[in-house]
C-alpha cells in the first residue's frame, strides 16, 4: 500500500472548524470533536433562521398595516381585499412603510380600498 502524505488537507480542515468555533465556551472552542458538533448545530440554526427571519418580518409588516387600517376605520383583510378590486399591487414591506412614515398617504389608499369595495358591492 502506498504511503499518504496528507500534506495541509486535514489540519487546514481542523482549522477552518476551529476558527468557526473561536467564541464557544470552553471545550467547544478548544477540541476538535466538539468543535465540529457545536459548529455544525450552530450553522443547522443559522439556515433555519434565515427562514424564518422572512416570516417574522412579514407579520411584522401585517401587524403595521393592519393598526394603521383600523386607525382609518377598516380592518386588515377588507383594505387588502380593497386594494386587490381597485388594481393596486404594493407588497406589505412597502404597505407597511407607508403606515409608519405616510399616514396620509395611507389614509388615500384606504379611500381607493374602500371605494373599491363599495364598487364592487354595486
Amino acid at each position: 500500500m502506498p504511503r499518504v502524505k496528507r500534506s495541509t488537507k486535514r489540519s487546514d480542515r481542523r482549522k477552518k472548524i476551529l476558527d468557526r468555533a473561536s467564541g464557544y465556551f470552553l471545550t467547544k472552542s478548544k477540541l476538535y470533536q466538539a468543535a465540529q458538533e457545536a459548529v455544525e448545530r450552530g450553522l443547522k440554526f443559522a439556515y433555519k433562521g434565515r427562514r424564518e427571519k422572512k416570516r417574522q418580518f412579514r407579520s411584522l409588516w401585517i401587524v403595521r398595516i393592519a393598526a394603521a387600517a383600523k386607525l382609518n376605520g377598516t380592518s386588515y383583510s377588507q383594505f387588502i381585499n380593497g386594494l386587490k378590486k381597485a388594481g393596486i399591487e404594493l407588497d406589505r414591506k412597502i404597505l407597511a412603510e407607508i403606515a409608519v412614515k405616510d399616514a396620509a398617504g395611507f389614509s388615500k389608499l384606504v379611500d381607493q380600498a374602500k371605494s373599491a369595495l363599495a364598487a364592487a358591492k354595486a
